[in-house]
């Protein structure tokens, strides 16, 4: 038996993909992060079910490998896309130790979700042309190069830190100026999204007054203006 890693996507149960789906319906045990999945959006699934949050790797771990060696098909669901901030290296190292096999399920990132939801293309040939990802600097990250990368024809996408979007807007324009479009998606693809757009003069005052200090996207970039010459595609 193997563990599977599935991303469970940014929230819409629609956008789970097929094989995650069949996955979890098979499950034996589905452990998943309280804080960012809820346990209501788990309840067609029979599997038995632990909340990762609060938990340490080592209980993680110890947790997957008895119902592994006990015959159960385990699901270790992450949100969103496992490669993306889902701080699997940690486990799976943990697991290859241990000589336990497991298998990576790739999700819809939010990251995606929302500029579906902005209605928007993140990469624009001569205006971006590529996707900065990245978290603001803060209690676990020393550098978060943001001076560096708004000089860049990119467009800079910031998870994990919604809260600093004061600090990131006034960094980034900086470089770019407050003219530069800006947006957060909060929840993105779920039924209490909110998308707010503005410039980097005035986004940080946008969100603050909504309140919203988790769970969104910050999106930077003329791409959002959806303004570019005609790709090679369509020339």
């Amino acid at each position: 038996m193997k563990v599977y890693f599935a991303g469970f996507g940014p929230g819409d149960p629609e956008l789970l993909t097929l094989k995650a789906y069949g996955l979890l319906k098979e499950a034996d045990l589905i452990i998943y992060p309280g804080s960012l999945i809820s346990e209501d959006a788990l309840s067609e699934f029979e599997a038995e079910k632990v909340n990762s949050h609060g938990m340490k790797l080592e209980e993680i771990i110890d947790l997957i490998e008895n119902a592994v060696k006990s015959g159960k098909k385990v699901v270790r669901l992450q949100s969103g896309d496992p490669s993306i901030y889902g701080a699997i290296a940690e486990q799976t190292r943990e697991l290859e130790k241990r000589g336990i096999e497991y298998e990576i399920i790739p999700g819809v990132s939010s990251i995606f979700a929302s500029a579906a939801s902005l209605k928007a293309e993140l990469t624009m040939p001569g205006v971006a042309e590529f996707v900065f990802v990245g978290r603001p600097k803060g209690r676990t990250l020393d550098e978060d190069y943001l001076d560096v990368v708004a000089p860049l024809p990119c467009t800079i996408v910031i998870l994990l830190g919604v809260d600093k979007i004061r600090y990131v807007a006034e960094k980034v324009a900086e470089v770019r100026g407050k003219d530069e479009p800006a947006a957060v998606v909060y929840h993105a693809s779920r039924e209490d999204e909110k998308v707010i757009t503005g410039t980097l003069a005035d986004i940080a005052d946008k969100v603050e007054a909504e309140g919203i200090k988790r769970t969104a996207v910050i999106i930077i970039g003329k791409a959002l203006k959806k303004e570019g010459r005609r790709s090679v595609l369509y020339g």
